[in-house]
């Protein structure tokens, strides 16, 4: 895996809790007190309950801004050993608000820890939460010129799309990019409607928009990215790492990005991430360029280090036998 390692890439989702390192999670839950349940155990269906108490019980460490500032700074570090180039990390303030004393510190805290280095921060809402609270999230969000994008996250079963189209149009408007999770459990119509009523640049996972060609085809019209992220669909059911037509969606003039999600809960970086893209779904190592390539270009990124990316990935392809 040390050769995927040392693909350039980036890695555009990624949340903030499970970014953290499970060194870190221990330490702090030893300091508080708590027991963490074990992570969701791998190729064993769950349901959306079973992620969201484990990931509530890791999310209850973080109760500081110093906190938060260290999560991100290792997780930035271990991007950067990891082969990325640059990175984006997704943070809903809303459980951190009571604790730092209003949304603002939570932000300002987290874009202090990015300060000089090459990341972007994504102010997420949930679907779950009603709209009027994402409107809110998206000003608060346009208001800091270091946000890069607004997401949407959690379970897409949760909210209604129509409820979402003033939040986004908010941050669109103000430059940044829409970049909700959609299509992991509703169909292939819950990703056109992302594209269509939320101006989505990227879609967070996406994985049944992949067989569906009607859909395909309208995110290679719009260069609409999924962000796959492999080792979160098997503990879920939804799909297994041999069912995910990466290469027919690439075919399609799709762009996919590879990332690693939440690595504390399902335990794969983003290298790991290709490691499986190339074993498990048989992707050759020019297709696995092609996804680092998309990943840098679908990104926040500026275009200096665009281009040094794509340049790098260039030399990595030269020694592809």
């Amino acid at each position: 895996m040390d050769d995927l390692r040392e693909l350039p890439k980036a890695n555009l989702h990624l949340h903030l809790t499970g970014g953290m390192r499970q060194a870190t999670l221990e330490e702090l839950a030893a300091v508080h007190g708590l027991t963490v349940p074990p992570p969701l155990p791998m190729g064993e269906a769950q349901v959306w309950e079973a992620f969201q108490e484990r990931y509530d019980a890791r999310r209850a460490v973080v109760r500081t801004a110093e906190i938060i500032h260290r999560i991100i700074t290792e997780s930035i570090e271990d991007n950067l050993a990891d082969g990325c180039t640059w990175l984006e990390i997704q943070l809903d303030p809303t459980s951190y608000a009571p604790l730092l004393g209003g949304y603002e510190p939570v932000v300002e805290v987290a874009l202090d820890a990015m300060t000089g280095k090459p990341c972007g921060l994504i102010i997420a809402s949930s679907w779950a939460q009603p709209g009027d609270h994402a409107t809110m999230l998206a000003r608060l969000a346009v208001r800091y010129t270091k946000v890069v994008g607004f997401g949407l996250s959690n379970d897409e079963r949760r909210g209604r799309v129509d409820d979402f189209v003033e939040a986004c149009r908010i941050a669109t408007d103000a430059g940044l990019m829409s970049v909700p999770h959609g299509g992991f459990y509703e169909g292939a119509w819950h990703v056109r409607a992302c594209v269509d009523r939320l101006s989505a640049k990227r879609i967070g996972h996406g994985i049944t928009a992949m067989r569906d060609k009607e859909t395909l085809g309208h995110l290679a019209e719009h260069q609409v990215a999924l962000e796959v992220c492999p080792t979160s669909y098997p503990p879920f059911g939804v799909a297994s790492y041999e069912s995910l037509p990466i290469r027919e969606v690439l075919a399609a003039g799709v762009p996919v990005a590879l990332a690693s999600d939440d690595p504390l809960l399902f335990g794969a970086n983003v290298t790991a991430q290709y490691a499986i893209a190339r074993t498990a779904i048989g992707l050759s190592d020019k297709e696995l360029a092609a996804i680092a390539r998309h990943s840098i270009t679908a990104s926040a990124a500026d275009g200096d280090i665009k281009a040094k990316t794509l340049a790098a990935i260039e030399s990595w392809c030269a020694r592809i036998p």
